[in-house]
This record gives structure tokens, C-alpha cells and sequence, in this order.
């Protein structure tokens, strides 16, 4: 009796907890993929030399939370938040848990194809329940009134910087600068610890935040997702921006996902050592993001800093493309430094260019699908820069990017272009 007194008095709703409730369950959907994004290449080299078997093992994840986020937002809806949210984190406690036994667990004496399997197996189920940010992001909304949601979703870009860079932090301090088994030990653990953690306040802290008259009210039937996000391309203002937005991620997510392999593969520097590379590119991006974009736009106008952006990157795969075998600490950590840079100055504006051209009943709609888009096109380039670096060499993936970034440039460019002659036209 007493148990459930407390259990209740705690769900009473506070805008603290349930604040911290959601902040906790953004930064957990980031953390525990921050520790392990530099672990997996050197496990996965223990068993499979191959750049594809690790760009498939990376988007097996993007893409399960792609394919299950329609329907984990319907039932949202449908449930509400705090079942879904829970549904989510148990999910994730079960993928960790997965990968960090077999991450730990000594395989010297089996077939390389069970600890893989065990590794898609465990990427796999975090994907399919990995609706935790979106479902975040909606509690964050009906708690927030209107007028003050645009602060309150200022919480999201500050949980996902702060769980790259202390990922990465947790990797650099912990981790010994060996590719022994015993060096990922500590931030494997914790990489497992953070759901539990994140679980256990939701549990006890977090109310239900849709209103119970609305809760099994929700009739959306659920759609294909493929379907709904292709609609951006038939909208004549913004389908040239909005394929160059979508190849862009092609070329950045690849990139960067495959940089972490090559340094361990190709140039042979530890779990350790390429983590530093993250925490750079997490500093710069919460520099760049967090305070220097505003004053930027104003001076330069979005479509400049986009050009100047793509010319950062540009620049860093250059660098990456000319790195030696031996001492390349310089040309790598100049290379991800302009990489921050540029995909802090892209990301932001491109957007901005795109949501500048739609109608005021149209912006809702057409922003998810371009979140969709991103999330596709990331699944697409991790794969392709995997298949890439072993069809062609380690450095053919910065080549590849390089080319795509061209044609993103020539894209952003016509649809200027366009939108010019147009409204000569109209005069």
C-alpha cells in the first residue's frame, strides 16, 4: 500500500521531472551510441576485415528506427507518452545489453559468425524500439505552451551535442590506448548503465503527458514512410534543395561513419586515439551551432555560409584523401576540425533555405519528411561508403563524398536559379 502511495505521489506531474525525464531520454538516445560508435570497427576487425560488414552493422540500426518510427509515434498517440517511452528504453536496455556481452565476452574459440550475428541482433532491436527522441520531443511539446516551445525544443540540440561530446569524453578517459580486449571495458559498461538509468526515471518521474480524454482516441492509420517522405520531391519551389539536402547526408553521414574504420583499419590507431577525433568534432559543433550561427546568418545570408559549409568539407576530405600512413595526427585532426565546421554551418541553413520557400500550412509537414530524409539518406551512405572503401581503397569514400558534395553545390545553385527567373516572371 505504501509502494503505491509513493509510486503516486511521485507521477504526480512536475515540470522538473518530467522535464528531466525527457532531457535524460534525448541525451540516452544519443549517449550509449556516442561510447560505442569508436568501439565497434576494432571488434568487428577481430572477426571481418571487410568496411561493409561494418557500414552494414552501423545503418542496421538507422534503418530499423527509420522503418519503426511511424508506428512507435502512432502509438504514442494512441497510449501515450509514458508506455511508449518506456516500451523504447526497454528496448534499449535489451540491444545494449546484447552488444556488451558480446563486445566482452572472449570468442577466441567460436565462429566468427555468431558474435556478428549477436552484434546485428543487438542493432537490430535497438533500432525497432528506438523511438525514444521522437517520443521525447513530443512530451517536450505537451508540456510546453506555444509561445514558449521554441525554448523548451532548444533542450533537444543541447542533450544531442552534450551526448556526443561526453560519449566520446567516456571513451577517451576510460578506455586504454590499446586494441586489447580488456580496453573498452569500462565504457562498454557504461554505455549499458545509462539506459537502466534513464529507465528507472522514467518509471518512478515521468506522468503521462497527453491528456486522458485524447489517450485511444488517435484513428491514423499508419503509412508507408517511404511514401509520405518522397512528397518534398513534387513540390516545384524547394525539390532541387531538397534533393541536394537528401544526397548531403549521403555524403556526410558516410563520411563521417567511415572515418572512424579507416583510422582504425587503415592508418591502426587504437579505440582511444580515434575517439579524440569526436570529441573535436562535438566541440566545434556546439561552438558552431550553439552560438555562431545566429551571428552568421546575418551576416553572410544562409545560401553563403551553405556554399562556404560545402567548402570546409571539401577541404577536409582533401585532407583526409592526402593523409600519410605515418604520423597523419595533423592532417586527421585538421580534416574532422573543418568537417565540424562545415556540417555546423550546412545543417542549420540548408534547412532554413528549404522552410523559407514553403507556405505557413505546409511547414509541419514537409520538415518531418525532410527529418525523414536525413534519416534515409544516412542509411544510404553508410552503406555505400562501407561497399565503396573496399571496392576501391580506404580513401575512395572521401573521393566519392567529394563528388557528391559537387553535385549538391550544383543543385542549391539551380534551385536559386529557378526561384530567380520565377519571380521575374511573376514582375
Amino acid at each position: 500500500m505504501k509502494v503505491n502511495i509513493v509510486k503516486e505521489s511521485l507521477l504526480k506531474p512536475n515540470k522538473k521531472f518530467t522535464l528531466l525525464s525527457a532531457f535524460i531520454t534525448l541525451l540516452n538516445d544519443r549517449l550509449s551510441e556516442s561510447i560505442l560508435l569508436p568501439i565497434l570497427p576494432s571488434f568487428v576487425l577481430l572477426f571481418d576485415s571487410k568496411a561493409s560488414t561494418y557500414g552494414l552493422l552501423s545503418c542496421t540500426y538507422q534503418l530499423a528506427q527509420f522503418t519503426a518510427s511511424p508506428f512507435i509515434g502512432l502509438m504514442s498517440d494512441r497510449y501515450g507518452r509514458r508506455p511508449v517511452t518506456l516500451f523504447c528504453i526497454t528496448g534499449s536496455v535489451i540491444g545494449i545489453s546484447i552488444l556488451s556481452f558480446t563486445v566482452l565476452f572472449n570468442w577466441s574459440n567460436s565462429i566468427a559468425t555468431i558474435p556478428l550475428f549477436l552484434l546485428f541482433l543487438a542493432r537490430l532491436i535497438d533500432g525497432l524500439s528506438g523511438g525514444t527522441a521522437a517520443t521525447a520531443t513530443t512530451i517536450l511539446a505537451d508540456i510546453s505552451s506555444p509561445e514558449k516551445r521554441a525554448k523548451t525544443f532548444g533542450l533537444i540540440g543541447v542533450a544531442f551535442g552534450l551526448s556526443f561530446f561526453l560519449g566520446n569524453i567516456f571513451v577517451v578517459i576510460f578506455a586504454k590506448n590499446t586494441n586489447t580486449d580488456d580496453a573498452i571495458i569500462i565504457p562498454v559498461l557504461i554505455a549499458s548503465i545509462i539506459p537502466i538509468i534513464n529507465f528507472l526515471l522514467v518509471f518512478f518521474y515521468l506522468p503521462e503527458t497527453k491528456p486522458n480524454n485524447e489517450i485511444n482516441k488517435s484513428k491514423t492509420a499508419l503509412k508507408n514512410p517511404l511514401k509520405a517522405l518522397f512528397i518534398v520531391f513534387k513540390e516545384e519551389k524547394i525539390k532541387k534543395l531538397s534533393l541536394a539536402f537528401f544526397i548531403y547526408f549521403i555524403a556526410f553521414t558516410g563520411l563521417t561513419n567511415i572515418l572512424i574504420f579507416f583510422l582504425q583499419e587503415s592508418l591502426n590507431w587504437t579505440t582511444k586515439a580515434s575517439s579524440g577525433t569526436l570529441v573535436v568534432v562535438g566541440i566545434i559543433a556546439i561552438i558552431v551551432q550553439g552560438g555562431l550561427i545566429g551571428p552568421l546568418v546575418k551576416q553572410f545570408g544562409e545560401m553563403r555560409l551553405t556554399i562556404i559549409g560545402s567548402g570546409f568539407i571539401l577541404v577536409a576530405c582533401a585532407l583526409l584523401i592526402t593523409a600519410p600512413k605515418e604520423n597523419a595526427t595533423i592532417n586527421i585532426y585538421s580534416a574532422v576540425s573543418f568537417l565540424a565546421i562545415g556540417a555546423g554551418l550546412i545543417t542549420p541553413t540548408l534547412r532554413a533555405l528549404i522552410s523559407k520557400k514553403l507556405e505557413v500550412d505546409k511547414q509541419g509537414s514537409i520538415l518531418s519528411n525532410l527529418q525523414g530524409l536525413q534519416s534515409l539518406g544516412g542509411v544510404l551512405g553508410i552503406a555505400m561508403a562501407g561497399r565503396v572503401y573496399d571496392s576501391f581503397g580506404p580513401k575512395s569514400p572521401f573521393i566519392a563524398g567529394s563528388v557528391i558534395l559537387l553535385f549538391m553545390i550544383y543543385l542549391i545553385g539551380e534551385g536559386k536559379k529557378n526561384n530567380s527567373s520565377k519571380i521575374k516572371n511573376q514582375d
